[in-house]
């Protein structure tokens, strides 16, 4: 799931790099949504998904979806795997506003431990650990979190006594939910070889601050026109809000004091790090305040950047 209609390049690329590493599992059936609708269809029919790959925002909500789907964010686990390293938490951060008082619910350190022992190599105990939660759940054991007053099988308890009852059911096996059964496989990711590409500046795009002159795109425009000409540069743009203001803007637009222009050459090849800090200092002089700086790259000929509208 990524938003690759709008972030065309930060989420294209992941979409891209996607469909290629799909490739290389055809027995894998992949498809792709945007985000808007995927996190719908998630809420709605989460049984129709099984294996969600997003970029790390989007993940950090759909995993909270997720488990409040499947009865509270207390319940899910997480593993961050590297190379060398890993790392296994609960998805709902550290919760300080219920620490100690006994109604936390564990089964999403629980489930993260599970992970964890699955990625050391010790299945048979995670398979143990994991069939022993899903006993205590299945005979009505329940936190506040996922405690319901309507049904008669259910009973609320504590952090401490939700726990005690787990560790007491360890070796037992759930007879309704799903026996958790894991393979000798760990959890771990392979990295593949990326040929370098071949990277070149196109251009800036600097960020200013500016307030002056009711904020008349044109006056701006025209006195950073001064600038980049005695830098033999084009200013080729200037956005504000992600709308075009500058050359050929509509004066009804409103806008606000952060401006994004950007600079190339005439003709478009590429530019020298030592031509761009040279502007920034021109930029500077004449008296402009700079907030921040975006390089414009091409790689292997291809934009790596957005056209800005322009």
């Amino acid at each position: 799931m990524t938003k690759d209609n709008i972030m065309k390049h930060a989420d294209g690329l992941f979409h891209k790099i996607f469909d290629e590493v799909a490739k290389e599992y055809p027995e894998i059936k992949a498809d792709h949504m945007i985000i808007d609708i995927g996190a719908a269809r998630l809420a709605a029919k989460p049984e129709s998904l099984d294996v969600i790959c997003t970029l790390n925002l989007y993940g950090d909500i759909l995993s909270d979806i997720v488990a409040e789907v499947a009865g509270s964010v207390g319940i899910g686990g997480s593993a961050n795997v590297g190379d060398n390293f890993a790392m296994f938490e609960a998805i709902h951060g550290s919760a300080p506003d219920i620490a100690g008082k006994n109604i936390a619910n564990p089964g999403g350190l629980i489930n993260a431990a599970v992970m964890m022992l699955v990625h050391m190599g010790h299945t048979q105990t995670a398979t143990t650990v994991q069939n022993a939660w899903l006993r205590t759940i299945e005979d009505g054991i329940h936190t506040a979190d996922i405690y319901n007053p309507e049904s008669t099988g259910s009973r609320k308890v504590g952090t401490k006594e939700f726990t005690d009852a787990v560790i007491a059911r360890l070796g037992q096996a759930p007879s309704q939910l799903k026996l958790a059964q894991f393979g000798k496989n760990k959890i771990g990711i392979k990295m593949s070889n990326r040929p370098r590409q071949k990277k070149e500046q196109i251009g800036i795009d600097i960020f200013l601050e500016w307030d002056q002159s009711s904020r008349n795109p044109n006056v701006l425009g025209e006195a950073l026109k001064k600038v980049a000409d005695a830098q033999k540069l084009k200013l080729k743009v200037i956005t504000n809000r992600g709308v075009r203001v500058f050359p050929d803007g509509i004066p009804e637009t409103f806008c606000t004091d952060h401006w994004r222009c950007r600079f190339v050459k005439p003709d478009f090849t590429p530019v020298t790090a030592t031509q761009m800090l040279d502007l920034m200092q021109a930029v500077n002089k004449a008296g402009f305040d700079i907030i921040k700086t975006e390089n414009l790259y091409n790689f292997d000929g291809k934009r790596a950047y957005s056209l800005a509208q322009g």
